[in-house]
């Protein structure tokens, strides 16, 4: 090829690149983009989550503005609760019943052992902390012995569901004056000082359960004394409800009941008159 040649060929080469569009630009792939996936949808948080979070904001509030919360609770003092302990042979200290010590009640003590009866106690125990009113916040249970020794319960405590286990529980509290969270240290129940009036909110109503008084149908008392709803009301209300197996609340004892009123025409226990009343108050409350 002679020179002419190639500097022509050349000339061309650099005219059809000169004469290419600058602002032109080879085509690249478009970038697929990640298809935008929702968030998953959040598990609503469970009744003892959402309770103790409403606890908390509660508490919290409290600790900043100095008072306590406005919510009223229905107090339950469950009254001459025949807990007493005793040494059995082996040394070691037992709850008194009267399946277990019959003869120990006829011929030492020289009692009655129909009298102790502290399975009544534990039965009226697990029909106060099962009902949802306990569940819910609203409810103060306290114990008075025949011996006259004051228990109160934290509204969180679980009483064990045999009474081989319930007493053996009674025992402990009896003889070390406080049961406590293994997990927390919360003190779930101890022994406080008398009276029982102290421990009452100021201006908190107090009245008698026993067959012998005013006879009102369940609904009809909690419409009667208890407020529309717990936010209502500027006092509190207390029940004193029988615990021994023969024998009824009186006035002697508590010169504080205001009244004394039944719920039935006939005798009943009292985890069944428990039953009658907090369900009652269950349904004014509006707590399912």
């Amino acid at each position: 090829m002679s020179g002419d040649e190639s500097d022509a060929s050349a000339t061309s080469s650099s005219s059809e690149e000169g004469g290419r569009d600058p602002s032109h630009q080879p085509k690249t792939k478009k970038q697929r983009t990640a298809p935008t996936v929702p968030p998953p949808l959040e598990i609503a948080p469970n009744a003892d989550a959402a309770s103790s979070a409403i606890r908390s904001q509660e508490s919290a509030l409290s600790l900043l503005t100095g008072t306590k919360g406005k919510t009223n609770r229905l107090i339950v003092l469950l009254d001459q609760a025949k807990l007493e302990t005793i040494k059995n042979r082996r040394g070691n200290y037992e709850l008194l019943n009267c399946d277990d010590h019959r003869d120990l009640c006829k011929n030492k003590l020289k009692k009655d052992p129909k009298e102790f009866r502290p399975d009544i106690c534990h039965q009226e125990l697990l029909a106060l902390l099962d009902s949802p009113l306990n569940k819910s916040g609203n409810l103060q249970i306290y114990i008075r012995t025949s011996r006259n020794v004051l228990i109160e319960l934290h509204p969180s405590v679980r009483i064990p569901r045999t009474y081989k286990r319930f007493a053996g529980l009674m025992v402990q509290l009896l003889h070390k004056m406080k049961i406590k969270a293994a997990d927390n240290g919360t003190t779930l129940m101890r022994v406080i000082k008398n009276p029982f009036s102290q421990h009452l909110p100021v201006g908190t109503h107090v009245y008698g359960m026993s067959c012998q008084g005013l006879l009102y149908s369940p609904q009809g008392l909690a419409k009667a004394l208890i407020p529309l709803s717990p936010d209502e009301g500027e006092n509190q209300v207390c029940f004193i409800i029988g615990a021994m197996a023969a024998g009824h609340v009186t006035v002697e004892d508590h010169p504080y009941i205001e009244k004394m009123f039944s719920i039935s025409e006939y005798p009943l226990s009292g985890a069944t008159a428990i039953n009658r009343i907090v369900g009652a108050i269950e349904h004014q409350w509006g707590i399912v």
